[in-house]
């Protein structure tokens, strides 16, 4: 299935609707929060920096959208500022229509995050887990809701470590990305599994940006103070990248598009699937098994503390 040309005025009108977008602050996560926006969604921007996701707001202002978005604090990477955000906004509406699981972190030093966790596996993977674990009983209640997490090509070199989860011995920033990664689309077959045979009016899809013009390649030399690597990784993306407007489309394809299909997987189709308008993709089918999934949902209930029921 090919979607040659699927822009964003493909985007149905989303007047009415309620969408969390994480990481919304730039890249992907800003462009996604400013189309929704223009199509008339209250956008719920979820950002670590309270700062940069109130610049980021004040920037899609001035680009003219139907509804303004909101900044909120999110740290994903803090499994008590989750449960925080989905309070509060559990206590605010009844209902929820879109969550794009958008937030990330790639090929950095290593570091932990606040609850112990590997910090690529904790804020990719656990932390999208819990906040759509929270957040569920207001997306299984309301009509049509979807959620959207985005993965990576990377998936494709990942392995889950479950016998060293948090990488203790030998950590290899670029593999534990790519678990990550593939953490991400385990996630996403588990809960259309869980979903088949239910009630429950939720679409749940992956998708991934290619090969995208953001600050995520560059995140992980900064965080080492090496400027000349990511000095290299921005001058790649100009010579190599496609813009990240281009990136956001597969994922606001799988938010919006009338002919998404339950666990399905988005990206670019063009060359070497890094560029190009979106279409329905395919993940490893010898990483991506339902044996695992099942595994690394137990894995991350248990790591969480959060049972999730569907």
């Amino acid at each position: 299935m090919r979607k040659e040309g699927w822009t964003i005025e493909h985007i149905p009108q989303q007047a009415g609707r309620i969408a969390i977008v994480t990481g919304a602050n730039s890249g992907l996560g800003y462009n996604t929060t400013r189309a929704l926006a223009v199509k008339g969604a209250r956008v719920i921007m979820a950002c670590r920096n309270l700062e940069k996701g109130e610049m980021a707001r004040l920037n899609i202002l001035a680009e003219g959208v139907a509804v303004e978005p909101e900044v909120w604090h999110l740290d994903l990477a803090s499994l008590e500022s989750v449960k925080q955000f989905a309070q509060k906004f559990t206590e605010s509406g009844d209902r929820l229509d879109l969550l794009i699981n958008n937030a990330g972190l790639m090929a950095i030093p290593y570091h932990r995050t606040e609850d112990g966790f590997e910090m690529q596996f904790g804020v990719n993977h656990l932390g999208h887990f819990a906040l759509t674990a929270r957040l569920w009983p207001l997306l299984s209640k309301t009509e049509g809701s979807r959620v959207v997490q985005v993965s990576s090509l990377a998936h494709y070199w990942g392995k889950i470590r479950f016998e060293d989860i948090h990488w203790e011995k030998g950590y290899k920033k670029w593999s534990a990305y790519g678990m990550s990664k593939l953490a991400n689309l385990l996630f996403v077959r588990e809960l259309a599994l869980r979903l088949a045979g239910t009630d429950r009016d939720v679409t749940v899809a992956a998708a991934h940006p290619g090969y995208a013009d953001t600050e995520l390649q560059a995140k992980g030399s900064r965080m080492k103070g090496s400027w000349l690597g990511a000095g290299s990784f921005n001058l790649a993306n100009r010579l190599m990248a496609q813009t990240a407007e281009m990136g956001a489309l597969p994922l606001l394809y799988a938010a919006t598009a009338i002919d998404v299909e339950q666990g399905a997987f988005y990206g670019p189709g063009g060359w070497l699937k890094m560029h190009g308008w979106p279409v329905l993709d395919s993940p490893s089918q010898k990483l991506v098994t339902g044996e695992v999934a099942g595994k690394l949902w137990d894995v991350s209930e248990s790591l969480t503390g959060i049972e999730f029921r569907i």
